[in-house]
């Protein structure tokens, strides 16, 4: 039986649900894998990358602050990496070159493909690496007009034209955030940035509560980040009974991906899950 050698670079890496996303990817597809976190500096990303290709890894998995530079070693990439500029998945082919995926999209998208947005409004949170998935998600779920919320406007104008270039049927605002007003025309609220993360601001939500009381009732409040399970966002949704998606949703679609990507049989998301949601109550309780 093939063994499926498999890896998440990437600096720092706390603590992370991939080893038991995959682990739980693995058994459902009744496959033998490894999955190792590997801690990996900017500066060491050249020789990390020469020792996954020589050392027979199937391929591996990028986090910040790798999405981008990544890129540049890759020979054949996906569209969604040719929409956001950014990859988080990478296959290793036999002949040793790399074929990078970015299943962020992918991973944002599933959750939301039951809901009509077309021709609707999203606002976006932040303009890191994350947003440019998430912008490429809105646009083909049908999203025609982002308000992409930026803490400086003016350092976050180059991103924004990026993305007007890539999506150009889209009508992207940016605005600073201390300008948020009334979000009641706003169909899909997205969170890309670390706020409200585990040992990062972990109380704290990007947005107040009369910006989210402010949300029509048929709005979806989106937080990309998975740790805590309940951010200080969901928790505001919550509060103002609207309808919300977890980051762990996305985390797991996007793991889904890159399993059927390395070894072409696509595992269980709800099995997934729910192994995910076991090691957070061992982790947290």
């Amino acid at each position: 039986m093939e063994n499926y050698k498999l890896a998440l670079i990437g600096y720092p890496l706390s603590h992370t649900l991939s080893p038991v996303l995959y682990k739980a990817a693995f058994e459902d597809l009744g496959i033998k894998g490894t999955y190792e976190v590997i801690q990996t500096r900017s500066e060491d990303l050249i020789n990390q990358i020469k020792y996954l290709r020589s050392n027979k890894y199937y391929g591996f998995n990028v986090t910040i602050p790798h999405k981008v530079p990544v890129t540049l070693f890759l020979a054949q990439y996906d569209e969604y990496v040719n929409m956001t500029g950014s990859v988080n998945t990478v296959k290793i082919n036999e002949d040793a070159s790399l074929y990078g995926y970015n299943t962020d999209v992918w991973g944002f998208c599933e959750p939301l493909k039951n809901i009509d947005l077309k021709g609707k409004k999203a606002a976006v949170i932040g303009t890191g690496g994350a947003s440019r998935a998430i912008c490429a998600g809105l646009n083909i779920l049908g999203i025609n007009r982002i308000d992409v919320y930026t803490r400086n406007v003016i350092n976050s104008s180059q991103t924004i034209q990026t993305l007007r270039n890539r999506f150009d049927k889209v009508d992207i605002k940016s605005i600073q955030i201390t300008l948020m007003e009334n979000l009641d025309d706003v169909d899909i609220l997205v969170n890309t940035t670390p706020m409200g993360m585990k040992n990062f601001s972990e109380n704290n939500s990007p947005v107040e509560d009369r910006h989210i009381e402010s949300l029509k009732d048929s709005a979806i409040v989106y937080d990309i980040v998975y740790n805590p399970l309940r951010t200080a966002l969901i928790s505001k949704a919550i509060r103002y009974n609207k309808k919300f998606i977890c980051g762990l949703d996305m985390l797991v679609y996007q793991a889904q991906r890159a399993v059927e990507i390395w070894c072409d049989k696509k595992p269980d998301a709800r099995y997934m899950k729910t192994r995910a949601l076991e090691e957070f109550l061992i982790y947290n309780y």
